[in-house]
């Protein structure tokens, strides 16, 4: 009989499904002023629909790495207060923020790619988000991933029209 120390048992979880939207838009207008726009969080209640309010330190200018801006949000239909932290910024190529949910730990990614084009910038927006549990993956494909389909694809319209009327 051995007294010694033992390993613990593993017990294998599957991985949590992992929804992805991505939305893209070419806008006449250089990549840096583009940039410059949407990582100033005091904006994007001006052009995302899901977006009702930010605030924090970091929401008057273009956010860096490591600052944290609070949202109010309103998203297929359901509302509520997130924590984005920016843990990615290139300028003016790429920019990303991590949210946590009220108290949960993942609330999914918010990514940027922007490049140069003849006419300006292509911008891409990716949205990534969890679907923990079968009960929400569930609800994610009958209806919730379509809603946030469509006002991604709103706020991409509506980012390029504003910006283009500047």
């Amino acid at each position: 009989m051995s007294l010694g120390w033992r390993a613990p048992r593993r017990i294998w979880l599957p991985p949590v499904p992992i929804t992805e939207i991505i939305t893209d838009t070419l806008i006449k207008r250089s990549p840096s002023e583009v940039f410059e726009f949407v990582t100033t969080p005091a904006n994007w209640p001006m052009w995302h629909p899901s977006s009702v309010a930010v605030r924090g330190p970091g929401a008057d200018h273009s956010a860096l790495v490591g600052e944290e801006i609070t949202e109010d949000f309103r998203v297929a239909g359901r509302s509520g207060t997130v924590t984005w932290r920016v843990i990615e910024r290139i300028e003016p190529n790429s920019w990303a923020i991590e949210g946590v949910i009220q108290g949960r730990s993942n609330g999914g990614v918010v990514r940027y790619q922007l490049a140069p084009t003849g006419s300006g910038t292509a911008f891409t927006r990716t949205f990534s988000y969890p679907t923990p549990g079968a009960l929400f993956t569930f609800l994610d494909r009958l209806f919730v991933r379509r809603r946030v389909r469509a006002e991604s694809a709103d706020a991409v319209r509506r980012l390029r029209k504003l910006l283009e009327s500047k």
